[in-house]
């Protein structure tokens, strides 16, 4: 299979007009309506999520299923943080956790009205490819490295090479 480019994923929603409201007032994602019961998201690329209504009653989504939003600086995440604190009520956050380093990236996670998690972050250029280029990240079929030098690369990732 010769595939080009990921092109879209998949979130719950469960009410269209007030998804759209925090996806664009909150987040700055743009957003189309297709259909009645869904919306299209994306953000400076083609990558696509199809936002689809559910009954509230479905399961949200784990912390580590979350999708993540670049910012340009530690000092914008730090920003965005207390933008979205002043307004969590309003738009329906459920969780906010404060900024922290981690995985190489200065971020916060939230979770929104439908219970789907996003981290804003703050990468190096090129976001993370540095994952890829440093091949110390690629664990496939290797035995020789200890659980904390494991946790080691992941934590203190090299990000430039």
């Amino acid at each position: 299979m010769r595939t080009r480019f990921l092109s879209h994923g998949t979130l719950k929603i469960t009410d269209v007009a007030a998804s759209r409201r925090f996806y664009e007032e909150v987040l700055g994602l743009e957003v189309v309506q297709p259909m009645k019961a869904a919306l299209y998201i994306r953000l400076g690329g083609d990558h696509t999520y199809v936002c689809v209504e559910s009954k509230p009653d479905r399961p949200d989504m784990p912390l580590l299923y979350h999708n993540g939003l670049d910012v340009g600086s530690d000092e914008e995440v730090d920003e965005a943080y207390r933008a979205i604190s002043a307004v969590a009520d309003e738009y329906g956050v459920k969780e906010l956790n404060k900024p922290v380093r981690q995985h190489g990236v200065y971020s916060f996670y939230l979770k929104d009205l439908d219970g789907n998690w996003w981290e804003i972050g703050h990468l190096p250029p090129g976001g993370y490819r540095f994952r890829f280029a440093d091949p110390r990240n690629d664990l496939t079929g290797r035995t020789d490295l200890t659980a904390a030098e494991i946790k080691d690369v992941f934590v203190n990732p090299r990000l430039e090479d």
